[in-house]
């Protein structure tokens, strides 16, 4: 059996399917991660997703900020739904929605594996948090989600503050810890997330650090894979392995090997955006 992470999608369907012919995915005997984003901006979403929910038997997924957003679109009335990008509506206005969205309700916000030694997280982990504490506190938010109170989730879950604080209850706590799952790129050694720092490393202000080299870090006992982060590309530092390579701004997307022995990735193009005037293709 082989396992393979694979970066952000964002509604790149076309390129998805390239890359599990690329991998040659055979679901009988393999097993496919998702690191999150799996909708948005790509033009295919709706088809990304029902892809991805047809593979619900054979995959693992994370949730990213684009998919919560997802999540929180589709509890507005039916006038609001009609407002948002037509990548989006498609998804929230589809016959299969409720399935479809029920389904990516329930997945997790950080997956660990053990025996093969890796954790999943869409953007981060804060610097005091050991595997074990992100898994737990992954555990406290994924309860809230697929529980009655999730309207009230998805409707408070926006904003960047507060930082973290062990100290935090109820909407902040679980803000604060969406923020780093799903958002998280720069920090201070203390954890103060710089949510507005997109940037490559070294384009950031002084005394921010990505979340993985932040100075006092706890030790983590596992591999991390990880994407939100296209400027920082196909990265690897120690432990830790960044894999959203950009797919839907035309560059690529990534599959990452969790398995067996060495470094084995695979990519292929991303969407074409010769087409797309550049001041649309970033944030």
């Amino acid at each position: 059996m082989t396992t393979w992470a694979i970066g952000d999608l964002q509604g790149c369907y076309d390129a998805t399917q390239r890359l599990l012919e690329k991998i040659r995915f055979d679901p009988a005997s393999d097993r496919l991660w998702f690191c999150g984003d799996l909708v948005n901006r790509g033009g295919q979403s709706l088809e990304t997703l029902r892809l991805v929910h047809s593979l619900r038997e054979h995959s693992e997924v994370v949730l990213g900020n684009h998919d919560l957003s997802l999540l929180a679109i589709g509890e507005r009335p039916l006038a609001e739904k009609r407002k948002v990008n037509p990548d989006l509506q498609r998804v929230v206005l589809a016959e299969d929605a409720d399935e479809l969205l029920g389904w990516l309700r329930r997945q997790k916000l950080v997956h660990v594996d053990r025996e093969l030694g890796w954790l999943m997280v869409h953007a981060g982990l804060a610097p005091q948090w050991t595997t074990e504490v992100a898994e737990q506190l992954a555990n406290e938010v994924q309860r809230q989600l697929r529980g009655d109170g999730y309207r009230g989730l998805l409707r408070n879950m926006y904003g960047d503050k507060p930082n973290w604080s062990p100290g935090l209850r109820g909407q902040d706590r679980w803000r604060a810890i969406i923020n780093w799952f799903t958002r998280a790129r720069y920090c201070t050694p203390r954890g103060r997330i710089a949510i507005d720092e997109k940037g490559p490393p070294g384009t950031q202000a002084p005394g921010l650090y990505p979340w993985f080299e932040a100075p006092g870090h706890a030790q983590r006992d596992l591999n991390i894979v990880f994407g939100h982060w296209s400027t920082v590309g196909l990265t690897i530092a120690r432990n830790v392995y960044a894999i959203d390579t950009g797919a839907v701004w035309g560059g690529k997307l990534t599959a990452l090997r969790l398995d067996g022995d060495g470094l084995c990735v695979q990519q292929v193009p991303g969407r074409d955006v010769s087409g797309i005037p550049p001041h649309l293709r970033k944030d």
